[in-house]
């Protein structure tokens, strides 16, 4: 959550910096800022709501942001409301020091009133402001260098951070760190790029560094990188690495929201996470990081997932998969509740982390508590180079791309094939699938895309659908086994971005409680794909019609019962039902995505929402 972007170079800042902005956006839009520094001093401007408020700010003050040395922030508001007051950057009592921060400090009260007591006052209602101060504070009663204030400071904190610091008096000088929220910073001869994620300044270069948790860097014109330990001040060597980001995989193209590119992105996105990990015409499939940890795999007495939202919704599935295909007990648990519950971990005991961004924090927590505990810890994330990717046992990335749009679409396709591939090759492993079974299992795998495809033509009928009922206020999901989790994830991208109540159930807990909501103005989502529970669907479906309720259903290719009872349908390819998530969810996403739209919904960017949650 929050974007953090800065430049210091040879070029003009601002530009860099705007645009910079623009591309952070998904990471928070509540407000936004930016200074740009010049010899003698600096401009700075916020100003509440999406970036574009902020450029027609400077624009209407005629402003000229002339300089070499800047830092940007656009927000998703944690402590204190979205204003111009709360927005970053903040600056020091003094006005000397200049700061941006992604993150919270969970002890800003207790530094909040040490500072309060030594004549510092407060403008707005956020920590920022307080550690920007904390830091003047220690310079100047030790009469320290800004990197040495710093890296006390920051050993007096206790939460998360990423920060970007210039003082006025030295504005050749950007000092950067991180504790528990991502920072990178892009490489290129005489000048660096800072960023809370990388694909803001693709446009200039392709090296980067991804600081590590406990890392500052002092960045200045025409030095090398110099990079030490907080803790210590330890000097360490960096490790610069290639960006594989394409430019094309970051712009909107002929589409208007990232959302409804990322949909139909994703046969390829499903393609390309099989891509040398399925063999169709060997019928093999590997992934390095099970088969070069095979025995722990097949020896695992039980197997827990832990994640957030979406991936949350992605692992429901995996339990089916791995229960089907393995017959290893597996728990699926929520990341935020999981660290905090003292839960039950073995040295034996199997932990698979999920995260899109690989940067989630109540995930990655969950992680070290894990390995803290000696458990085995298995990641499936998005993003390569993330903190997830790099503290995890082993692991296998989605290559789903960069996603944009907040409401997570190909990341979660992306994450249920790598969930199947691992379902498979355990289960070949441990006897569990029988050659036949694996070989057509692996044929169908390998047709999904394709399958996929022919889903989205489907676009037009779900838009017909969506001009019925995009104004109601309600909407219930049902699903059956497999399908269940695909029920929750249907709702969520329906609340997300239409702001529509929606809600997933189980079909056979209608009759348990939801079906006291059903009348006319109530549409029921129901997936009804013809194996698994068929005849027990068919049940549900007459339930809700004895009580007019407004059967949306979701039906495979040729099922003329359900054809006849339902009011719409929408027809998807014929598969195996633990294959089905994956054709299942696109009409679903489909069906969100116009609803919102007729609406007059920003999609990408829905309300309160921010794409990557990297505090708690």
């Amino acid at each position: 959550m929050c974007g953090i972007i800065g430049y210091l170079g040879h070029k003009e800042a601002y530009p860099i910096i705007i645009n910079g902005l623009k591309k952070l956006e998904y990471r928070g839009y509540d407000s936004s800022g930016i200074a740009v520094f010049y010899e003698t001093g600096y401009n700075l401007y916020k100003a509440k709501g999406r970036v574009y408020e902020l450029e027609k700010k400077i624009f209407s003050c005629k402003a000229k942001l002339k300089g070499t040395t800047g830092i940007g922030h656009t927000r998703w508001a944690t402590h204190g409301i979205p204003d111009n007051i709360n927005a970053h950057p903040h600056v020091s009592n003094s006005n000397e020091l200049v700061m941006i921060h992604n993150g919270i400090i969970e002890n800003y009260y207790a530094i909040k009133i040490i500072l309060l007591k030594n004549g510092f006052t407060f403008q707005s209602k956020t920590d920022t402001e307080v550690l920007v101060n904390l830091i003047e504070y220690i310079k100047k009663e030790n009469k320290l260098s800004l990197e040495e204030a710093v890296r006390i400071s920051l050993n007096e904190i206790v939460g998360a951070y990423s920060i970007a610091i210039v003082e006025k008096s030295h504005p050749d000088t950007i000092i950067v760190a991180k504790l528990g929220s991502p920072l990178s910073l892009g490489i290129k001869e005489k000048e660096f790029f800072i960023s809370s994620d990388p694909i803001s300044f693709i446009d200039y270069t392709k090296n980067v560094l991804y600081l590590k948790d406990g890392e500052m860097a002092i960045l200045k014109k025409e030095k090398e990188l110099d990079l030490r330990k907080i803790l210590d001040n330890h000097k360490l060597n960096p490790i610069i690495k290639k960006l594989k980001i394409n430019l094309k995989e970051i712009e909107k193209g002929e589409y208007k929201y990232f959302m409804l590119k990322e949909i139909y992105e994703q046969p390829k996105t499903i393609l390309d996470t099989l891509r040398g990990r399925l063999l169709i015409p060997e019928k093999i499939i590997c992934i390095d990081g099970i088969e070069s940890n095979k025995d722990i795999f097949v020896n695992a007495k039980c197997i827990t997932i832990v994640a957030c939202g979406t991936s949350w919704h992605a692992s429901l599935i995996g339990e089916y998969l791995l229960e089907e295909l393995t017959r290893i007990p597996v728990e699926v648990e929520y990341a935020s509740e999981f660290r905090y519950r003292n839960p039950i971990i073995g040295k034996n005991d199997v932990i698979i982390v999920i995260s899109q961004s690989g940067e989630t924090a109540d995930t990655l927590a969950a992680l070290k508590l894990a390995k803290n505990k000696g458990a085995f810890v298995f990641g499936i994330c998005n993003v390569v180079g993330s903190s997830i990717a790099r503290n995890v046992d082993a692991g296998a990335y989605t290559h789903a791309g960069p996603e944009i749009g907040v409401a997570s679409t190909k990341a979660f396709s992306a994450q249920i094939t790598v969930l199947v591939l691992l379902a498979m090759i355990i289960g070949k492993h441990r006897s569990i699938i029988n050659d036949s079974r694996y070989r057509s299992l692996c044929k169908e795998l390998g047709s999904i895309p394709e399958k996929v495809d022919y889903t989205l033509k489907m676009y037009d009928s779900i838009k017909r659908i969506s001009q019925v009922y995009y104004d109601v206020n309600n909407f219930l999901y049902l699903g059956r086994g497999i399908n269940f989790p695909v029920a929750l994830e249907g709702a969520l991208k329906l609340k997300e971005i239409s702001y529509i109540h929606a809600e997933g159930y189980p079909a056979a807990e209608m009759k348990h409680g939801p079906i006291a909501l059903i009348d006319e103005n109530m549409p029921v989502v129901i997936i009804a794909t013809k194996k698994g529970c068929y005849d027990k669907i068919i049940g549900n479906i007459q339930e809700i019609k004895a009580r007019k309720g407004k059967v949306i259903a979701i039906i495979n290719e040729g099922d003329v019962q359900v054809n006849l009872l339902a009011d719409h349908v929408i027809k998807i390819p014929n598969i195996s039902e633990i294959l089905s998530p994956l054709i299942t969810v696109i009409p679903l996403q489909l069906l969100a995505y116009q609803i919102a739209y007729i609406r007059g919904k920003n999609v990408d960017q829905p309300r309160n929402l921010a794409k990557s949650v990297t505090v708690e």
